[in-house]
C-alpha cells in the first residue's frame, strides 16, 4: 500500500501529551497585549568551593521581566545576564596552567514562588565569551553569561517573586596558541551565602484573565476528555498554533513541488523547551551477589523538548530531553549501601555511589499517532561509573582507599511503555516505572597496599551478560517550572517497586 505524502501532510499536527506538550500552552507568547516592563537586577554574594580554596564571588543576575501578567500569562524572561565576577585568588589555577584565555557556560537555579507554592528554574547553558586573563598582578576579571531562557507563568493572583538560588560553572581555559590547558577546565557549584535577599523580581499576577476551554486535541473528531483535570490543559497558545501552522503551509508548498522529504516537522526548540525536576527511587539487582542495592531517590533535572520532531507522514511524534542527576551539587544518585552475600556465603557489607559521567543522560520519546490511544515508548540512556566505600567483610572493615571505581563509564538503559489514553502506563511527564540492565566493567583502583580489583571484578562485574544487572526504577511526576502551582510541585519522592 502507498502513502499519499500531500494527503499525510494535510493532518493537523499531532502532539504527543505524556512526554511532549504537557505544559505548552505556558511555553510560547502569544499576541497577548503587553505590559509594562521593568529591568530587574540583584547583586548577591556566592560561596564558590576553588581548588584554592572558598572564595566568596560577586554576581550580578539581570534581566527585563514585566511588572504585572495575568494568571496563566506566560513570561519570558529577556535581555538575561549573569556576571560573575573572579578574584584574583580565584584564578590563580589557571595561572599555573599558562592560560591565556577563560570563558565559562553557567546554569543559574532560579525559584519562582507565588504564595506558599514555588518550584525551581534551570536557566542553563548562559555563555560567557573568553575573556583574557590578566597578568600576575592585573587584579580579577568578570564573565558575563547571557543566553534564553525558559517561560514561567502563575496560575493564582498575588505577588509572584523570581530568586537566584544555586550557581553551576563550567570554566573553560585556552593558553595563547588557542589550545585547551591540561586540565582543560574546572566545574563549581556555588551557593549564595547566607543572610541576603536573593530576590530578583516581583512581579503582580492579576486574577482577572477570562478561563478558555481546552483546545480540541489535533487528529480527532472530538477533543478527548481531560485524563488529569487538575493538571494543565494539553494544546498550544495562539501563538505557537500560528507559527506551526506556517511550517505546515511551508510543508505543503514543497510537497507540491515533489519534496516528500518535507513532511517531518521539526519545531524550534525556543517554542516548546522548559525545565522540569522530579525525583526517581527503585532498586538494582547483582546476580553475583544473590541481592538488590536500593537506588535513590535520585533528584533529577531535567530539560524537555531540546528537539521535538512531528511526521504526519509516519504518524509518529519524537521527542529528545535530557536530564541530570543531582545530589548536594554533584552529578550522583545518593550513596547507598548494602549487605549482600559474596561467593553466596560470605556476608559483604559497601557503600555503593553511582556517578553521572559525560552528556547529560538521553530521554527519547516516540509516539504513534495514528490510533486513539497514543502508545508511547521511552528510552533514558545514562553514562553511570560505581564507586565502592566503606567496605566491611563479614563484620570486618576492608580498607579499599579512596578510588575504587568500576575502571571506565557503563551504560544504564532504561525503558518505559505506556500510551495518553487513557492515560496509562510510563509517561514521562507523569511518571511511572523504568526497567532495563547494565553491564558493570572490572574494578580498578581498589585496595591499600593490597590489589583488591580481581576480587571485586569477580564478585560485582558481569560478563556481558544483561541479565545479570535488572534495574527497576520508579519516576515522580514532573514538577514543570512553566506550572510552579501545579499539584506536583514541589517534587515528590515517590514509592519504589520491587
Amino acid at each position: 500500500m502507498t502513502v499519499d505524502a500531500r494527503a499525510a501532510a494535510r493532518r493537523p499536527i499531532h502532539w504527543a501529551v505524556g512526554g511532549a506538550l504537557v505544559v505548552a500552552t505556558a511555553l510560547v507568547p502569544s499576541a497577548e497585549s503587553a505590559a509594562a516592563e521593568q529591568t530587574s537586577e540583584v547583586t548577591l554574594r556566592y560561596d564558590c568551593p576553588f581548588p584554592s580554596g572558598p572564595e566568596e564571588v560577586d554576581v550580578v543576575v539581570s534581566a527585563v521581566l514585566p511588572t504585572s501578567v495575568r494568571t496563566g500569562e506566560e513570561i519570558r524572561p529577556s535581555q538575561v545576564s549573569v556576571e560573575v565576577n573572579l578574584e584574583p585568588t580565584a584564578l590563580a589555577r589557571f595561572g599555573e596552567l599558562d592560560a591565556a584565555t577563560l570563558s565559562a557556560v553557567a546554569r543559574l537555579t532560579v525559584r519562582n514562588t507565588v504564595g506558599d507554592r514555588s518550584a525551581d528554574a534551570s536557566w542553563q547553558d548562559l555563555t560567557a565569551p573568553p575573556v583574557a586573563l590578566p597578568g600576575p598582578d592585573g587584579g580579577g576579571l568578570a564573565l558575563t553569561a547571557t543566553g534564553d531562557v525558559p517561560t514561567v507563568s502563575f496560575g493564582s493572583p498575588g505577588r509572584a517573586t523570581l530568586a537566584p538560588a544555586e550557581l553551576a560553572l563550567s570554566l573553560s581555559s585556552l593558553t595563547g596558541a588557542g589550545e585547551p590547558t591540561t586540565p582543560p577546565g574546572l566545574d563549581v557549584v556555588c551557593e549564595p551565602a547566607p543572610g541576603q535577599e536573593p530576590e530578583l523580581a516581583a512581579i503582580t499576577v492579576r486574577g482577572d484573565s477570562t478561563p478558555t476551554a481546552p483546545a480540541p486535541r489535533p487528529g480527532k473528531s472530538d477533543p478527548a476528555p481531560d485524563p488529569t483535570p487538575s493538571r494543565p490543559a494539553e494544546g498550544l497558545s495562539p501563538g505557537a498554533r500560528e507559527k506551526i501552522d506556517a511550517l505546515a503551509d511551508e510543508r505543503l508548498a514543497a510537497l507540491d513541488g515533489e519534496d516528500p522529504g518535507s513532511c517531518p516537522i521539526e519545531i524550534p526548540p525556543e517554542w516548546v523547551m522548559t525545565t522540569a525536576e522530579t525525583y526517581a527511587a527503585g532498586y538494582a539487582n547483582a546476580a553475583k551477589l544473590d541481592g538488590a542495592a536500593a537506588l535513590g531517590p535520585a533528584f533529577m533535572k531535567v530539560v524537555l523538548n531540546k528537539r521535538y520532531i512531528n511526521d504526519s507522514c509516519a504518524s509518529t511524534v519524537d521527542v529528545s530531553s535530557e536530564v541530570d542527576f543531582d545530589y548536594q551539587g554533584r552529578r550522583q544518585l545518593p550513596p547507598t549501601k548494602a549487605t549482600f552475600l559474596s561467593y553466596g556465603f560470605m556476608p559483604t557489607t559497601a557503600t555503593m555511589t553511582l556517578e553521572q559521567v559525560g552528556p547529560p543522560a538521553a530521554i527519547h520519546t516516540h509516539t504513534v499517532t495514528n490510533t486513539p490511544t497514543y502508545p508511547e515508548e521511552t528510552t533514558v540512556t545514562a553514562q553511570l561509573v560505581m564507586r565502592l566505600s566503606d567496605v566491611e567483610v563479614n563484620g570486618v572493615p576492608l580498607d579499599v582507599g579512596p578510588d575504587c571505581r568500576t575502571e571506565r563509564p557503563f551504560e544504564q538503559v532504561l525503558r518505559g511503555y505506556g500510551q495518553s489514553y487513557p492515560p496509562a502506563g510510563y509517561l514521562v511527564a507523569y511518571g511511572g516505572t523504568l526497567t532495563g540492565y547494565a553491564h558493570i566493567p572490572p574494578f580498578e583502583g581498589c585496595g591499600v597496599g593490597e590489589d583488591l580489583d580481581p576480587i571485586f571484578t569477580s564478585a560485582i562485574s558481569s560478563r556481558g551478560k544483561k541479565a545479570d544487572n535488572y534495574t527497576k526504577m520508579t519516576q515522580a511526576p514532573l514538577c514543570v517550572a512553566t506550572n510552579p502551582e501545579g499539584p506536583d510541585c514541589p517534587p515528590r519522592v515517590p514509592d519504589p517497586e520491587r
